[in-house]
């Protein structure tokens, strides 16, 4: 079962524009499904179609789009499903099936279709963006082990999902994506690394500044990241923040003193974890030699118990060695 902790990414703001939807297909899908859609044609449709079977929050959205392939002109639904958990989910293909239907069911209760007219066609996409990557099964098919007899494959559910796993593109691969999506992948990919963090931040002004609706995108993409970074918990003025664009170099002083802010708070726990180390250390050391003087040499199971030993249980022995008559004494019974 997925991970059901639910997090805001802003994700789902951004697809709600049809622009972050045509930069998801044109720029992550196959290319034959991109060369299919007239995205003039965007249609949102999003809302809640799907039954609590199961019990999580999540984000989606879903689209309509029309496709003409053989001289035959189509409305595909493209049903996004943004899936940030932080663990993969390897029921998928069931939940994707169960989403689907849904789905389906509320294109017949509404009356977009009926059974006589017949369903439309549905792409399913599964955009994730966890640090592991994505491991489940993309039809439910496979789900079915070990696969069966002949006569009982037709009769088995079939339904393969599109995934696409941001931590799969690289740099150089998100580089030859110029658009305003590309951009919020590279952040999200460089979210850990402060100086890759400025780095992607710079790319995605430059793009923006490039794009004919430089304002417009500038607005969705600021509000975007300053989620992003609130999530993140970053020492940045986010009040401030209004225009990615024109206030780039406040935002690129306020990650850099993030950054140093971060840095120095790592390097005092590091002295500070170093120090009690070597506390631990030479309380250890004294103790060892202080047995040694006073029982010979230290035996094996001893010699365990010393290395395990927390700072605590060290100074209780260190006490208690003068009055002790024995090794088991002092340590315990092995």
């Amino acid at each position: 079962m997925a991970d059901t902790k639910y997090h805001d990414t802003g994700y789902k703001e951004l697809f709600s524009y049809p622009e972050f939807v045509q930069q998801l297909i044109e720029g992550f899908a196959p290319s034959e499904i991109a060369e299919l859609m007239d995205f003039s044609t965007l249609k949102n449709h999003s809302g809640n179609y799907i039954t609590p079977l199961f019990e999580e929050k999540f984000e989606d959205v879903v689209w309509s789009v029309e496709v003409t392939w053989n001289g035959i002109s189509q409305r595909v639904f493209l049903y996004i499903l943004l899936e940030f958990q932080s663990t993969v989910d390897r029921t998928m293909p069931i939940r994707l099936m169960h989403y689907v239907a849904c789905f389906y069911d509320h294109l017949l209760k509404d009356g977009t279709t009926t059974p006589g007219k017949g369903l439309p066609p549905i792409l399913p996409i599964v955009l994730y963006n966890g640090s592991k990557r994505w491991g489940a099964r993309q039809d439910i098919y496979e789900m079915v082990t070990p696969e069966p007899p002949e006569f009982l494959r037709a009769y088995q559910p079939h339904l393969r999902y599109y995934l696409i796993d941001e931590g799969r593109y690289t740099d150089d691969e998100l580089g030859l994506v110029q658009t305003p999506l590309s951009g919020v992948f590279s952040i999200e990919k460089a979210s850990k690394d402060r100086q890759g963090l400025q780095k992607a931040v710079d790319r995605i002004v430059a793009i923006i500044q490039a794009d004919p609706n430089k304002e417009r995108i500038d607005k969705i993409v600021t509000r975007w990241l300053k989620r992003h970074l609130l999530r993140l918990g970053a020492d940045v003025d986010l009040d401030e923040l209004n225009s990615l664009v024109e206030d780039k170099d406040m935002l690129a002083e306020n990650l850099e003193n993030w950054a140093k802010k971060e840095q120095m708070e790592g390097e005092q726990r590091g002295i500070k974890k170093g120090r009690q180390e070597g506390r631990h250390e030479g309380i250890e050391g004294t103790l060892r030699k202080q047995i040694s003087l006073k029982f010979g040499d230290l035996p094996e199971w001893a010699d365990q118990r010393l290395m395990d030993a927390t700072d605590e249980q060290l100074d209780e022995w260190v006490m208690q060695i003068l009055s002790a008559d024995s090794l088991e004494a002092l340590l315990g019974e092995r």
